[in-house]
Protein backbone atom coordinates (compact mmCIF):
# COMPACT_ATOMS: atom_id res chain seq x y z
CA UNK A 1 0.00 0.00 0.00
CA UNK A 2 1.35 3.34 -0.72
CA UNK A 3 -0.13 4.66 2.34
CA UNK A 4 3.28 2.81 3.86
CA UNK A 5 5.61 3.73 1.82
CA UNK A 6 4.26 7.46 2.43
CA UNK A 7 4.30 6.45 6.49
CA UNK A 8 7.92 4.67 6.29
CA UNK A 9 8.85 7.97 4.63
CA UNK A 10 7.43 10.60 7.02
CA UNK A 11 8.96 8.21 10.20
CA UNK A 12 12.46 8.60 8.92
CA UNK A 13 11.93 12.18 9.49
CA UNK A 14 10.58 11.78 12.71
CA UNK A 15 6.84 12.88 11.71
CA UNK A 16 4.86 9.99 11.07
CA UNK A 17 2.40 10.68 14.05
CA UNK A 18 1.43 13.99 11.41
CA UNK A 19 -0.03 11.74 8.69
CA UNK A 20 -3.47 12.13 9.22
CA UNK A 21 -5.82 9.27 8.44
CA UNK A 22 -9.81 10.07 7.61
CA UNK A 23 -12.88 7.15 7.91
CA UNK A 24 -14.71 8.59 5.16
CA UNK A 25 -12.81 9.33 1.61
CA UNK A 26 -10.45 12.41 0.89
CA UNK A 27 -10.23 11.36 -3.05
CA UNK A 28 -11.31 14.31 -4.22
CA UNK A 29 -10.42 18.45 -3.35
CA UNK A 30 -13.84 18.57 -1.97
CA UNK A 31 -14.13 15.50 0.27
CA UNK A 32 -10.24 16.29 1.51
CA UNK A 33 -11.79 19.47 2.40
CA UNK A 34 -14.91 17.79 4.18
CA UNK A 35 -12.37 15.59 5.85
CA UNK A 36 -9.90 17.80 7.34
CA UNK A 37 -11.84 20.72 7.87
CA UNK A 38 -10.66 23.41 5.33
CA UNK A 39 -11.72 25.27 2.60
CA UNK A 40 -10.86 23.36 -0.52
CA UNK A 41 -8.35 25.67 -1.77
CA UNK A 42 -6.20 24.68 0.73
CA UNK A 43 -6.21 21.00 -0.56
CA UNK A 44 -2.71 20.36 -2.80
CA UNK A 45 -3.79 18.35 -4.99
CA UNK A 46 -1.03 16.60 -7.19
CA UNK A 47 -1.37 16.59 -10.46
CA UNK A 48 0.18 13.66 -12.79
CA UNK A 49 1.50 14.50 -16.69
CA UNK A 50 3.54 12.88 -19.19
CA UNK A 51 6.83 15.07 -20.10
CA UNK A 52 9.01 13.44 -23.02
CA UNK A 53 7.71 10.27 -22.01
CA UNK A 54 8.72 10.91 -18.26
CA UNK A 55 6.59 11.11 -15.52
CA UNK A 56 6.14 14.76 -13.85
CA UNK A 57 3.96 16.40 -10.93
CA UNK A 58 2.71 19.26 -10.35
CA UNK A 59 1.09 19.91 -7.04
CA UNK A 60 -0.96 22.87 -7.54
CA UNK A 61 -4.05 24.53 -4.99
CA UNK A 62 -7.32 22.49 -5.05
CA UNK A 63 -8.82 25.62 -6.28
CA UNK A 64 -6.20 25.96 -9.15
CA UNK A 65 -6.75 24.92 -12.85
CA UNK A 66 -3.81 23.82 -15.24
CA UNK A 67 -3.20 26.67 -17.52
CA UNK A 68 -2.40 25.37 -21.36
CA UNK A 69 -0.54 28.54 -22.18
CA UNK A 70 1.10 28.82 -19.09
CA UNK A 71 2.15 25.11 -18.92
CA UNK A 72 3.47 24.76 -22.41
CA UNK A 73 5.40 27.96 -22.03
CA UNK A 74 7.04 26.60 -18.64
CA UNK A 75 8.05 22.67 -20.22
CA UNK A 76 7.60 23.85 -24.14
CA UNK A 77 5.58 20.31 -25.02
CA UNK A 78 1.73 20.48 -24.31
CA UNK A 79 0.09 18.97 -20.93
CA UNK A 80 -1.03 15.60 -20.93
CA UNK A 81 -2.01 13.72 -18.26
CA UNK A 82 -1.27 9.95 -17.19
CA UNK A 83 -3.60 7.72 -17.63
CA UNK A 84 -4.98 6.12 -14.05
CA UNK A 85 -2.70 2.89 -14.79
CA UNK A 86 -0.18 5.43 -15.76
CA UNK A 87 -0.02 6.55 -12.55
CA UNK A 88 -0.30 3.90 -10.59
CA UNK A 89 2.47 2.27 -12.52
CA UNK A 90 4.79 4.95 -12.84
CA UNK A 91 4.02 7.39 -9.60
CA UNK A 92 3.48 4.08 -7.37
CA UNK A 93 0.04 5.74 -5.91
CA UNK A 94 -3.29 5.40 -7.23
CA UNK A 95 -5.42 8.19 -8.46
CA UNK A 96 -7.09 9.78 -5.20
CA UNK A 97 -4.34 9.50 -2.97
CA UNK A 98 -1.52 10.36 -5.23
CA UNK A 99 1.12 13.03 -3.44
CA UNK A 100 4.85 14.00 -3.82
CA UNK A 101 6.47 11.88 -1.10
CA UNK A 102 7.60 8.11 -1.78
CA UNK A 103 7.85 8.35 -4.94
CA UNK A 104 10.48 7.21 -7.96
CA UNK A 105 13.86 9.61 -7.52
CA UNK A 106 13.31 9.75 -11.03
CA UNK A 107 9.92 11.56 -11.30
CA UNK A 108 10.49 15.48 -11.05
CA UNK A 109 8.18 17.53 -8.73
CA UNK A 110 6.79 21.12 -9.24
CA UNK A 111 4.97 23.43 -6.86
CA UNK A 112 2.76 25.87 -8.35
CA UNK A 113 2.62 29.48 -7.56
CA UNK A 114 -0.88 28.88 -6.00
CA UNK A 115 0.10 27.17 -3.00
CA UNK A 116 1.92 30.27 -1.52
CA UNK A 117 -1.12 31.90 -0.36
CA UNK A 118 -1.34 29.81 2.68
CA UNK A 119 0.80 29.35 5.54
CA UNK A 120 0.12 25.43 5.43
CA UNK A 121 -1.74 23.16 3.15
CA UNK A 122 -2.88 19.51 3.17
CA UNK A 123 -1.40 17.34 0.44
CA UNK A 124 -2.74 13.68 0.31
CA UNK A 125 -0.38 11.03 2.04
CA UNK A 126 -0.85 7.97 -0.41
CA UNK A 127 -3.88 6.58 -0.20
CA UNK A 128 -7.67 7.95 -0.55
CA UNK A 129 -8.49 8.77 2.99
CA UNK A 130 -5.36 10.59 4.61
CA UNK A 131 -3.55 13.81 4.02
CA UNK A 132 -0.72 15.55 6.19
CA UNK A 133 -0.57 19.06 6.76
CA UNK A 134 2.68 20.81 6.02
CA UNK A 135 4.31 24.30 5.57
CA UNK A 136 5.60 25.87 2.56
CA UNK A 137 8.80 25.17 3.11
CA UNK A 138 8.10 22.06 4.28
CA UNK A 139 6.27 20.99 0.76
CA UNK A 140 9.02 22.55 -0.83
CA UNK A 141 11.67 20.26 1.14
CA UNK A 142 9.73 16.96 1.74
CA UNK A 143 8.78 16.59 -1.97
CA UNK A 144 11.70 17.15 -3.01
CA UNK A 145 10.71 19.73 -5.74
CA UNK A 146 12.57 21.14 -8.54
CA UNK A 147 10.99 24.59 -8.31
CA UNK A 148 8.10 26.91 -8.06
CA UNK A 149 6.37 27.00 -11.15
CA UNK A 150 3.57 29.10 -12.06
CA UNK A 151 1.28 27.13 -14.99
CA UNK A 152 -2.01 27.63 -13.14
CA UNK A 153 -5.38 29.72 -13.45
CA UNK A 154 -8.53 30.11 -12.18
CA UNK A 155 -7.16 30.64 -8.18
CA UNK A 156 -5.84 34.68 -8.27
CA UNK A 157 -9.59 35.68 -8.18
CA UNK A 158 -11.09 33.18 -5.55
CA UNK A 159 -11.62 34.96 -1.73
CA UNK A 160 -10.14 32.53 0.97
Amino acid sequence: MSIEIVRTYFSSLGMEDRILEFPVSSATVELAAQAVGCIPARIAKTLSFKLEEEPILIVAAGDAKIDNRKYKDKFHKKAVMLSQEEVAEKIGHAVGGVCPFGIPDSVNVYLDESLKRFKTVFPAAGSSNSAIELSMGELMEYSHAKEWVDVCKGWQDQEV
